[in-house]
């Protein structure tokens, strides 16, 4: 499950359907009939449906005033027993003392995060002995590749403007 399907979620849903996944995805600013939904084979849906009955949910949202704490202990209560969370969008959108307790008491049988509310991750208690969690920093963009593809965008864009 999705939330988001931009461009970074469209992508998503394509590598997890080369690898068999069945994709639903929800999208606040896409609406249901838009043709990116049918070409990447995933299935729009509600917030709750996609929270409520995926295996794994993806997050792909720009932390804005209307994802800050999406993910509160409620939200990750709704999902299903077992859920894995990943959060590789920003940080702030993920209730982080509410996803420790999910992942303390069993409910979500996993979590990946790598964007905190506070960057760098400071000593944080509430993740100690958290099962099943793996905490990253936020750095792929910082790849070779990743300078590279900015540094052509760029280029491209600059080029459009003096056209």
């Amino acid at each position: 499950g999705l939330v988001g399907f931009g461009s970074i979620g469209q992508l998503t849903a394509r590598r997890a359907r080369a690898l068999g996944m069945q994709v639903i995805a929800y999208d606040a600013m896409l609406g249901g009939s838009d043709p990116a939904w049918a070409a990447a084979g995933v299935r729009a849906a509600g917030l709750d449906e996609v929270v409520r009955t995926a295996d794994v949910v993806s997050l792909h949202v720009p932390l804005v005033e209307s994802t800050r704490g999406l993910f509160s202990a409620a939200r990750i209560a709704s999902m299903k027993q077992g859920a894995v969370l990943v959060n590789t969008a920003r940080g702030g959108i993920v209730d982080e003392v509410a996803l420790a307790s999910a992942l303390k008491d069993g409910h979500l049988g996993g979590a990946a995060i790598d964007v905190f509310g506070a960057e760098p991750l400071p000593a944080s208690p509430h993740f100690a002995d958290c099962p099943n969690l793996i905490l990253t920093p936020h750095v792929a963009g910082v790849t070779a590749e990743a300078n590279e593809r900015v540094s052509f965008l760029i280029a491209d864009k600059v080029l459009e403007a003096l056209a």
